[in-house]
């Protein structure tokens, strides 16, 4: 299927790895052209050098203020034009809720949020003019409280509701502003939590990998091409009447309204 796409630009944060690395190749293999925003210059170029499209790299820390304007102005000079952003990075620590510190709150939101929320207001205006989109990659999390995932919840749930906001804009301005909710998806930090569980239960990370998703009531792990396929429809013409979505890809975790 031709999403057409081709020769518009990208940008994806976050994209050094895991799901960004997979929405990265997804939308180079479309066409598209690529900035590739992360913090880790080193993963970011081994990552452009083996896509087959015109990148920029990136290097940049979108917790600080001034960064998601200097990543839209470095976009322009170097591809005059953004059709789409795809706000992605951002994690957030788990952990007993009495256990959490102020800084361990705040950075939750710095990076996934307030990265977020800049980036989107500093590549608006170009964002209105090529009539283009946003989609932001958030998380089931937010539509479901859990007592270990204080922070990432109520991080979560204000990257819905911000996505909303923005939808709601962008119907009188031309973009449209969409979400996707991942569940479990098998990245590099999903590792850390199949140990965790391993250690919990007393049973072989190859045992915890088999019986964590049934425990959590799916059949198995999401994979990061499947998120970035999503992203990819999201922000082709072949969904232009998609606004203000939230598409919870979960693999049916997800059982509230």
């Amino acid at each position: 299927m031709d999403l057409q796409l081709t020769d518009k630009v990208a940008i994806v944060t976050g994209a050094s790895k895991g799901i960004g690395r997979a929405i990265a190749e997804e939308l180079a293999a479309a066409g598209m052209k690529l900035v590739l925003a992360a913090r880790s210059a080193d993963l970011l170029q081994q990552l452009a050098a083996g896509l087959p499209t015109d990148c920029l790299v990136q290097a940049v820390d979108l917790r600080q203020p001034q960064a998601g304007a200097d990543l839209v102005q470095a976009t322009l000079a170097r591809f005059g034009r953004i059709d789409l952003l795809v706000n992605n990075a951002g994690a957030t620590k788990r952990g007993d809720f009495l256990a959490l510190s102020d800084e361990d709150w705040a950075d939750g939101f710095a990076l996934k949020f307030f990265g977020a929320m800049r980036l989107s207001r500093a590549a608006w205006p170009q964002l209105k003019a090529a009539q283009g989109s946003i989609v932001n990659i958030i998380g089931v999390g937010g539509r479901t409280g859990s007592a270990e995932f204080a922070i990432g919840g109520s991080v979560n749930a204000a990257g819905m509701n911000l996505t909303k906001v923005l939808a709601d804009r962008g119907v009188a301005e031309g973009v449209r502003v969409n979400a996707i909710n991942p569940g479990t998806i098998a990245t590099d930090r999903l590792k850390t939590r199949i140990a965790s569980f391993a250690q919990e239960q007393g049973i072989s990370a190859e045992e915890a990998a088999s019986r964590m998703p049934r425990a959590m009531g799916v059949a198995r792990f999401g994979e990061p091409a499947e998120i970035a396929r999503a992203v990819a429809f999201l922000a082709s013409p072949a969904a232009a009447y998609i606004s203000g979505a939230i598409l919870d890809v979960d693999g049916g975790l997800t059982r509230t309204l």
